[in-house]
């Protein structure tokens, strides 16, 4: 049966991009698409068509190679998904699009602001029998995203945040005093994760070095012993895998000081190279939100592969580099203080092997990880004081030592 136009909200348009819109607008959308399934509903000939969806899979992934920077990044190709009501395995999705695009007008009416895990614990007390775990609304979300082209924002739903930031940088948010980031305290100041106060935020820094800390604890122990005055940085951290805001955060540094080498710091392991990654060439599952917060590498000219583009997450990638640990750093660290692989680890490193845009030198060092069965902390340095951490990025950074 061939589908009808009416349902295709707007995934016929050649728009590669998800729009930031005033709540009035996208209110607006939502209406559009109800009136649209109302309409199909009441035809002579009744029909649910399908729902085309973007596929968010890796394999729908792509990767633009820069040619003139050697910033690159992911990005999502045409490749679509259909949900049906029709369809036993998607007829769930396709309800659970609907019930959280009537959520999100009800938040917009009410003018209120929402995380994803808010929402998640309201729609399980609304809809238990559509909505059991996070994942679901997270996808759910996605869909909406894809099916309105309007931001999570756009819908009243802003981003969780676990990151913080710490060193020689001043944040201004509109209206409110300057905060100095170097007098936080070893807890460093939090990242909003309102998209749109960050944006806005103004920066000042006398900083030479962004560094990027995987680890809450390292970051911890760098503040305290505020390195950034022996080191003229700002220290950021995710404590872990990055959130969204703190990807954004960074990418606002990233076009506010583009002189400033990002450098990251992260553990000998499948993992901190799956972390550094994340910040250094983003990921396929922020789909069409991705588009609206481009990095600077959109005025340089390049390479796409394949040449149709539809979703990148350039939203945060940044020209990032790898300071440690690396094998290199192996001498520094007793025997005693390496561990062995674990099964994930295993799985991530097939993961990352088997991307497109894993560049050769991270490839041997993911190799040498696999080969020697062993994975690193950066808290092994700590044979050598607890101060030494300070030294071994300043020394790093002298001998040009990150890739």
């Amino acid at each position: 049966m061939e589908e009808d136009a009416s349902m295709k909200f707007f995934s016929d348009q050649n728009t590669s991009y998800a729009d930031i819109l005033p709540p009035r607008e996208a209110r607006a959308r939502i209406e559009v698409s109800v009136l649209n399934l109302l309409r199909a509903l009441n035809s002579p000939d009744p029909a649910i068509s399908h729902l085309s969806l973007i596929n968010r899979k890796r394999s729908n992934s792509c990767v633009n190679q820069g040619i003139l920077t050697d910033v690159s990044y992911i990005f999502l190709s045409t490749s679509f998904t259909k949900s049906s009501l029709t369809n036993a395995k998607t007829a769930k999705a396709f309800v659970r699009v609907w019930k959280v695009m009537e959520m999100c007008f009800q938040i917009l009416l009410q003018e209120k602001r929402v995380t994803q895990r808010e929402l998640f614990y309201k729609l399980l007390c609304d809809s238990p029998d559509l909505f059991s775990s996070q994942i679901e609304v997270n996808r759910s979300v996605q869909d909406v995203v894809a099916l309105l082209r309007c931001s999570r924002f756009s819908l009243g739903i802003i981003a969780s945040t676990r990151g913080l930031v710490a060193g020689r940088l001043s944040l201004q948010e509109p209206g409110k005093e300057p905060v100095d980031c170097s007098a936080c305290g070893s807890s460093g100041f939090p990242i909003s994760g309102d998209l749109n106060l960050l944006d806005s935020t103004i920066m000042t820094s006398d900083a030479r070095y962004i560094i990027l800390v995987e680890k809450h604890a390292i970051f911890h122990r760098l503040v305290e012993d505020r390195v950034f005055n022996h080191i003229p940085c700002v220290f950021i951290t995710a404590k872990g895998y990055p959130d969204i805001a703190t990807r954004f955060f960074l990418h606002r540094m990233s076009i506010t000081f583009p002189h400033l080498p990002i450098l990251a710091l992260v553990d000998w392991n499948p993992a901190g190279l799956a972390i550094l990654c994340t910040f250094k060439f983003g990921s396929i599952g922020m789909g069409l939100e991705a588009y609206r917060y481009g990095t600077k590498t959109q005025t340089f000219a390049s390479h796409y592969i394949p040449t149709v583009m539809m979703v990148f997450d350039s939203s945060v990638a940044c020209n990032v580099k790898w300071i440690g640990l690396r094998g290199d750093d192996l001498n520094l660290i007793p025997e005693e203080s390496l561990v062995p692989l674990k099964a994930k680890d295993s799985q991530i490193a097939k993961s990352l092997l088997s991307s497109k845009i894993l560049q050769e030198n991270y490839r041997e060092e993911l190799s040498l990880m696999i080969e020697t069965g062993k994975r690193a902390e950066i808290e092994a340095l700590y044979c050598h004081g607890y101060n030494y951490l300070g030294k071994y990025i300043a020394t790093k950074i002298v001998q040009g030592k990150y890739i």
